[in-house]
């Protein structure tokens, strides 16, 4: 007969819960890979010298959790042994966790911080400043390591001309502390600017090759400047107190380490761009307050105020000139009507129409005929010519010119 994944999780699930000792169990261990996530559960893995067992605590059991779990300490957690039916594992979900002591590696710790805290090595005066333009950065780590690769990528993202010394070494296991020293003093022979120290994240066994008093000795005599980037940001080794500066992952060191030239191109560029703008501005500016000042000087210059001048006079001139033409014109028309009148009154027009002028021998004219009488001798005057002739005759009309 066959049967499915999940009805074969669910036979065991059944199994673990009708043992009554596997619901109601106390197991002792030490604390290894904890990780207090964001939701507010705590998973961490419970070993021994011989075996190990995952772990959960779950939000709504830490409120009678009194203290903060570390790497290496040694609890008595209080639970049940059940199957978590998804991966077909089996975990211990612990309702209750109580410290038994601090496991043999935390005290181990702890004892070797103290002491190179009292010999000064952890001391922030003695710590080297990281060269914000190094150039020459090398990398203590194992060859094959993931930390190596993201360290690489890093580099050739944020500066290509950065050169990078590996000194590959050993970094967990038997004998791994003495490589990781023995690498630090060769690489400090080289003369570079800044090393990176580290590995990947692991568990507090897998990292306790940095904890070793021989790799906090060789980093506190190196010249060099030291970036230490053990595990993840949570892990904590002694290699991160001696060293010079302290990043979460390797990835971090790369950062911390490699001036991003590509980004300070890209800001030197923008800077370069601000200030042609700014540039621009201030030089159209001054051009047009220089040309506003050009302007004002030509109007208070005094060629400016003899221009204005001779426009005046010229338009004086040209006022003037209307005005005499005016007046001549009023005048000429009125020397017009003046000769039409002198020639409608004048007597040598009544002469053109066969009129003529009466004169005595006194040339006085002969206005009546009572100022004239018979045989006297008098002179016409016509318009082409005068005539001298002699009365012959006098008589008076009946009528009057002045009725």
């Amino acid at each position: 007969m066959n049967y499915t994944v999940t009805q074969v999780n669910n036979y065991i699930k059944g199994m673990f819960e009708q043992d009554c000792m596997l619901n109601n169990i106390y197991v002792r261990g030490e604390v290894s890979n904890c990780k207090y996530h964001s939701s507010g559960h705590i998973y961490f893995t419970l070993k021994d010298e011989y075996g190990q067992i995952a772990c959960v605590m779950f939000a709504g059991m830490r409120r009678g959790l009194s203290f903060h779990m570390t790497e290496g300490q040694s609890v008595i957690v209080y639970g049940k042994v059940a199957i978590y039916e998804r991966d077909g594992k089996y975990q211990l979900y612990a309702s209750s966790i109580e410290p038994d002591g601090m496991g043999l590696l935390y005290m181990r710790f702890e004892e070797l911080k103290k002491i190179l805290s009292l010999k000064g090595y952890f001391d922030e005066d003695k710590k080297k400043a990281i060269p914000m333009y190094a150039t020459k950065i090398g990398v203590i780590t194992a060859s094959t390591g993931a930390a190596l690769q993201d360290i690489i990528n890093i580099t050739k993202r944020r500066n290509p001309y950065v050169n990078l010394y590996l000194f590959p070494t050993q970094v967990q296991g038997e004998g791994a502390a003495e490589k990781i020293a023995s690498a630090i003093r060769k690489m400090d022979t080289y003369n570079l600017d800044v090393c990176i120290v580290g590995r990947g994240g692991g568990s507090i066994e897998d990292l306790w090759a940095f904890n070793e008093k021989v790799v906090a000795t060789a980093v506190y005599e190196c010249n060099t400047p030291i970036i230490s980037a053990v595990g993840h940001e949570t892990d904590t080794t002694i290699i991160d107190y001696v060293a010079d500066l302290r990043a979460p992952t390797p990835s971090a060191a790369a950062e911390l380490a490699v001036f991003d030239y590509k980004a300070f191109e890209t800001k030197l560029n923008n800077y370069k761009n601000q200030l042609n703008s700014r540039m621009d501005n201030i030089i159209n500016n001054k051009r047009l307050m220089l040309d506003n000042m050009s302007v004002r000087l030509d109007h208070l210059g005094p060629s400016y105020k003899i221009m204005q001048l001779r426009q005046y006079l010229t338009d004086l001139y040209d006022k003037l000139d209307d005005s005499m033409k005016r007046v001549l014109v009023g005048k000429r028309h009125e020397l017009d009507l003046y000769i039409e009148k002198l020639n409608a009154l004048s007597p040598l027009n009544r002469l053109k129409s066969g009129y003529g002028l009466v004169y005595d021998l006194d040339n006085k004219p002969v206005c009546s005929i009572n100022n004239i009488k018979c045989d006297d001798e008098i002179n016409i005057a016509l318009i082409d010519g005068n005539i001298k002739a002699k009365v012959t005759d006098v008589k008076k009309n009946n009528y009057s010119w002045n009725k």
